[in-house]
């Protein structure tokens, strides 16, 4: 069981591309074992690691404590596997579940099934133990069981620390529209190297994720520090450890070094960025203009970063007509930003 000061085998997940970026991020914290994989990361750590990454880290997805690991050929193995987890260690009295099942393997396709195993083995083992079962809540769950399967190879099951994915900072609404996650535009920012020691444009910010993000980054802020975590509910969470962890991250934070400039033509667009850099306390470092997204002139001179989420269209139609706007941006691109790298 994860404890503090006791290493243990720990998993990042993120978006496929962003592994070595999030490797990066991870040795930059100065944890151990380092391991990139497709669309996750492994490494080791402990308690006070655990807490630590899930505040910093930008492009992880999950932080995944696991449990157990072996073959899953049929249902019975599936179920075994489950029940050798000391889960009355890890259940507090009345608390819930629910069971999340990623990836495949040909012993079951249907991943509802796998799930259902897996909680049977939980809900069995804890009314041997204690002589009462645990509910299921799919919505709000007090513990969140990950299940990862693989095509022809062992099923891992682990403790989901973070809950929520960590690309829900809190500052954006949920539910609406989102063509950029908040973990890839942190990760688009981190390949294009922007560090905040150079300007920023985002010429057609949207909802203002770019922007958001550039701040946090170029202030050296942790990412969930206005967010909860699955831990919290952890029969084994150490608040006082918590809090340490906490204010140790919040030292980091400076002043931005240099202006972080975000655009749109539309009204619409610009209110939502505004209330999104103020819901991430973020509205002091960014300026907001109305602004064609051809118009790049760039108030500081030259140099600097540009980066954009451009339209891409979903019909064969909607693309065609992008070619003429794509031409243009990068005919804008060559006369007015010079010296600029654009993303």
């Amino acid at each position: 069981m994860i404890e503090r000061g006791r290493d243990q085998p720990l998993v990042a997940t993120c978006a496929r591309g962003l592994e070595p970026v999030l490797a990066d991020e991870l040795r930059a914290l100065e944890v151990d074992g380092v391991a990139p994989d497709r669309g996750s990361v492994g490494f080791t750590g402990d308690l006070r690691t655990l807490y630590d990454v899930n505040l910093r880290l930008r492009t992880a997805m999950r932080v995944l404590a696991p449990l157990v690991r072996g073959p899953i050929e049929t249902r019975e193995a599936l179920y075994d596997l489950a029940a050798s987890v000391a889960w009355e260690e890890l259940f507090a009295k009345g608390q819930t579940l629910a069971v999340e099942v990623v990836g495949r393997h040909r012993a079951f396709r249907n991943t509802n099934f796998a799930g259902q195993v897996v909680k049977d083995a939980v809900v069995d083992r804890l009314r041997s133990k204690r002589g009462r079962r645990p509910d299921v809540d799919r919505q709000s769950p007090d513990l969140r069981l990950h299940l990862r399967l693989v095509e022809k190879g062992p099923a891992t099951l682990s403790l989901d620390s973070s809950g929520e994915p960590l690309s829900h900072r809190g500052y954006r609404p949920r539910g609406g529209p989102a063509p950029l996650a908040e973990s890839l535009a942190a990760g688009i920012l981190l390949m294009a190297g922007y560090d905040g020691s150079e300007p920023l444009l985002d010429p057609m910010c949207g909802t203002g994720t770019f922007a958001v993000e550039a701040a946090l980054i170029a202030t050296g802020t942790p990412p969930g520090l206005h967010r909860e975590f699955a831990f919290e509910r952890w029969s084994l969470h150490d608040l006082q450890l918590f809090e340490e962890v906490t204010r140790e991250a919040s030292r980091g934070h400076r002043e931005a070094a240099q202006p972080i400039l975000a655009r749109d033509r539309a009204d619409r667009a610009l209110r939502a960025t505004a209330r999104n850099l103020k819901a991430a306390w973020m509205d002091r470092w960014v300026r907001l203009e109305q602004r064609d997204a051809l118009d790049l002139m760039l108030p500081w001179g030259s140099g600097g970063t540009i980066v954009a989420n451009p339209p891409y269209g979903k019909r064969v139609g909607e693309v065609e007509r992008l070619f003429g706007l794509y031409r243009r941006l990068g005919d804008s691109l060559k006369k007015q930003a010079t010296g600029a790298t654009a993303w």
